[in-house]
């Protein structure tokens, strides 16, 4: 037995749960579920996690499962059949499956570690599990380091093949990517004592005031990006993207010819990056002209 399985086998059994037994908890009805999945962060990325995860797992018997920091499933989506089958093990929307909980599994032992792990077959705690195979990789917020959610491919033995887990993390990356470009002009806020929310204090968490007036940079699965600003959009040239974009992901900001040397790698012209800019200032300015 792998190690780092072992740990987590040794972690479930200090916490006496039965390995014959699956009763994962239900904290939310169907009302507050709906409406902390409007409220939580990875909501913000669910089509480039579609684009890039779940569209690719139609008919090819596997699922996909988003959770949240505290291991609450929060989407399931995939192959139908599946689902229907994942049901009968209580893998469903709403369900814990926090390693605190169920035991060893891919997406509560991801969070746990906090790194991406696969776990096959009997390597899981429940013996009801052991008929799967699933990878899983935590999700950060790009801002705060702190863990939002995970990301969970479940099904047979293709859920645990060599290739799943890099091209999990790779979907995880342009998902943390895609939240860092969102963030773009959003005030900064304090971060958390602790990355691990315990899972009963979704209901009580106060409701978090939306930031309407926050800039909306989306540039992942399209040619040209696209601002929001106040209700209003602008298709941005290709140029332009890639400036708003590598701003977005040197959040403490750039210099001239450090900003020039990565748009024009060959020449580093600084001359023809600050004509770009007075183009870019005048497309914004018709966007908010404040």
């Amino acid at each position: 037995m792998r190690r780092l399985v072992e740990e987590s086998w040794q972690r479930s059994l200090e916490r006496k749960l039965d390995p014959d037994h699956l009763s994962p908890a239900f904290d939310l009805d169907d009302e507050a579920l709906r409406e902390y999945r409007r409220e939580h962060p990875l909501s913000r990325v669910l089509p480039v996690i579609h684009s890039l995860v779940i569209a690719h797992t139609f008919e090819s018997g596997l699922i996909v499962a988003i959770g949240d920091q505290a291991g609450r499933l929060l989407w399931i989506d995939g192959d139908r059949d599946l689902r229907r089958r994942a049901e009968g093990m209580l893998f469903v929307e709403g369900a814990n499956w926090s390693e605190a909980a169920v035991g060893t599994s891919a997406p509560g032992t991801a969070l746990a570690l906090d790194h991406g792990i696969q776990i096959g077959g009997e390597e899981h705690f429940n013996r009801i599990v052991h008929p799967w195979s699933c990878t899983a990789v935590p999700v950060h917020d790009p801002r705060s380091g702190e863990v939002l959610g995970v990301i969970d491919i479940t099904g047979g033995d293709d859920a645990v093949s060599p290739s799943t887990l890099p091209l999990l993390e790779a979907a995880v990356a342009a998902a943390e990517s895609e939240l860092r470009i969102q963030q773009l002009g959003e005030p900064r806020r304090r971060p958390q004592s602790s990355s691990r929310v315990p899972f009963a204090s979704a209901q009580s968490r106060p409701r978090r005031a939306p930031q309407l007036d926050a800039p909306q940079l989306s540039v992942l699965g399209r040619e040209l990006g696209r601002l929001a600003v106040h209700g209003r959009e602008l298709q941005l040239s290709a140029r332009h993207s890639e400036i708003l974009t590598l701003l977005a992901w040197h959040p403490r900001g750039l210099s001239a010819e450090q900003l020039a040397q990565k748009l024009y790698p060959a020449d580093n012209s600084v001359a023809t990056l600050r004509a770009e800019m007075v183009r870019l200032r005048a497309a914004l300015a018709t966007l908010d002209p404040c």
